[in-house]
């Protein structure tokens, strides 16, 4: 799992994405990328690009954002005041079921996309045909944490690259073995890419360079092997 360094490069220059616009061109045209780079993506350009982008109604636009979240849950896991959280039927648990106001046109809300793997397997496999190099994509949204102050991005959409990382019968470093040991490399490479994704500088684009390269697969992957199942979940 050692990797000696990492590069973090933001990509700047990308333009403001509208419906039908292909991820992969823009992300083409604004960055030189490499063989074995991994392409973090925000969510908010992918809701974008395919549409999930709601257009509030003026008479009551709260209730009408309320009744998008609802929309959106599979389940309602809590509730105070304006702040909802909730399933979506992609398995996360998180604030307003991942509707948001940021970064989109005021008097509008963006959703989370319906699919985020294939968004992201998409994106991939247009950079790697245009490029003939190999690259993993992951798609990001911001999320808060139970017990922690604080947000950080996490992975909601992952192809090529191992979502998380099974450690379990290898050794730690006095030589015993690692019993439960799970890395979630994808949320981990997208809170790294976070930290030169300026909300406020339009940057929702970065490249991590270096990672090692056994977290490359070609295996068809899923975010959802990073949701803990029902059954193996002490609260729920």
């Amino acid at each position: 799992m050692k990797n000696d360094s990492l590069q973090i490069i933001p990509v700047k220059g990308i333009k403001e994405v509208k419906k039908g616009d292909e991820i992969a061109e823009l992300i083409l045209e604004s960055a030189q990328i490499k063989d074995g780079d991994v392409i973090i993506v925000t969510q908010k350009i992918v809701s974008k690009a395919e549409g999930a982008v709601v257009k509030l109604r003026l008479k009551d636009p709260e209730k009408h954002k309320k009744k998008i979240v609802e929309d959106e849950s599979v389940r309602i896991v809590r509730q105070r005041g304006d702040l909802i959280i909730s399933e979506t039927r992609h398995g996360f648990i998180c604030a307003n079921a991942g509707v948001d106001l940021s970064n989109v046109e005021k008097g509008y809300v963006a959703k989370l996309p319906k699919d985020s793997d294939k968004s992201a397997h998409r994106i991939k496999k247009r950079i790697e045909s245009s490029l003939s190099i190999r690259v993993a994509v992951i798609v990001t949204d911001t999320f808060g944490r139970p017990w922690r102050k604080g947000l950080t991005d996490v992975a909601i959409g992952v192809s090529g690259i191992l979502p998380i990382l099974d450690l379990k019968g290898t050794k730690d470093s006095l030589g015993r073995d690692l019993l439960v040991t799970e890395i979630a490399v994808a949320d981990e490479l997208a809170s790294a890419a976070e930290l030169v994704m300026h909300k406020s500088d339009s940057i929702p684009v970065a490249i991590i360079r270096g990672i090692n390269k056994s977290w490359f697969t070609e295996r068809a992957v899923s975010i959802g092997e990073l949701i803990r199942a029902p059954s193996e979940d002490l609260f729920r």
